[in-house]
């Protein structure tokens, strides 16, 4: 009884790490060179924002590199115990539900800009049309594919590749959540295909929606500068997609964990926080589909 006691009464400090300061340098490399070269792109002019964003790029990959090489060994070193195990499902239980928060801020932006702004220009609320004085040509629809300086575009279509991206995240749900059960029934063969597959459906899903943005750009005069419903636009499914890449990362690294034999049905609390992380990031995805693309 006594070394039961024992055992739950350890907590395991680790050690001194500088990977934290590396990632907060990565992250403000990454904003300062995003927010640079999106204004230099919409200025067309050349600068040094995109140089920024790389590096800030490159020290984020080195941050994750270092910082799961580090968790991965401890972990194998049976370092950790049941308590830090509940610490790390709370601490990744924290962070998507800071994530959740950080899209519900853009859907709420996308909300007062349909049901509060274009109404209010229209002169809903007070029978006056506003926009007669701001913005004469205004018409109080949605989307708002018309700028004020009479520029015209036109709204992403919710038909053809946006429905495709959509089915191949739900079936990738269902392929992870195979692989998922592959490993609790410890068969590992199954566990690896369903997991090659997810990831592959993850890396189609990438390119797809960078070709539609190409597309936007090209085809349908769809920009950053194409108004609040362009950046909404692109807000939306931008960040959405960053957060894909680090799921189809993560997944990634779960890979490579699995060809060496890591996790058990008892020990597999890695599998399963990518897994979380990406079955939030699809359901993430089927609310921004039907409010962005269809409504």
């Amino acid at each position: 009884m006594s070394t039961k006691k024992e055992e739950y009464s350890k907590y395991y400090v680790p050690d001194q790490s500088i990977w934290p300061i590396v990632g907060a340098l990565a992250l403000g490399l990454i904003a300062f060179g995003a927010g640079h070269f999106t204004i230099e792109a919409s200025k067309q002019e050349e600068g040094f924002g995109h140089y920024v964003l790389g590096a800030g790029m490159l020290v984020l990959l080195i941050m994750l590199v270092g910082w799961f090489g580090d968790q991965i060994r401890e972990s194998r070193q049976g370092l950790y115990n049941e308590q830090l195990g509940r610490s790390y499902k709370q601490g990744m239980s924290w962070f998507i539900f800071s994530e959740v928060m950080f899209f519900l801020a853009f859907f709420g932006a996308l909300f007062y800009a349909r049901m509060i702004a274009v109404p209010w220009l229209g002169g809903a609320s007070n029978n006056v049309a506003t926009g007669e004085i701001l913005w004469p040509a205004f018409e109080a629809i949605w989307p708002l594919t018309t700028t004020p300086d009479g520029t015209t575009t036109q709204a992403m279509g919710w038909f053809g590749l946006p429905l495709m991206n959509t089915a191949i995240l739900v079936v990738s749900s269902v392929t992870l959540h195979f692989a998922h059960v592959a490993l609790e029934e410890d068969k590992r063969k199954a566990l690896t295909s369903w997991l090659i597959v997810t990831i592959v459906l993850g890396l189609i899903f990438l390119g797809f929606q960078g070709y539609e943005y190409v597309h936007a750009y090209r085809d349908l005069g769809l920009t950053m500068q194409s108004g609040i419903y362009g950046n909404t636009f692109f807000l939306l499914t931008g960040f959405h997609g960053l957060h894909v890449t680090l799921g189809a990362i993560l997944l990634i690294v779960m890979l490579g964990r699995v060809l060496k034999g890591h996790f058990t049905k008892d020990d597999q609390f890695g599998f399963q926080a990518a897994a979380w992380y990406w079955h939030f990031v699809d359901v993430v995805w089927l609310l921004l589909f039907v409010f962005v693309y269809i409504i």
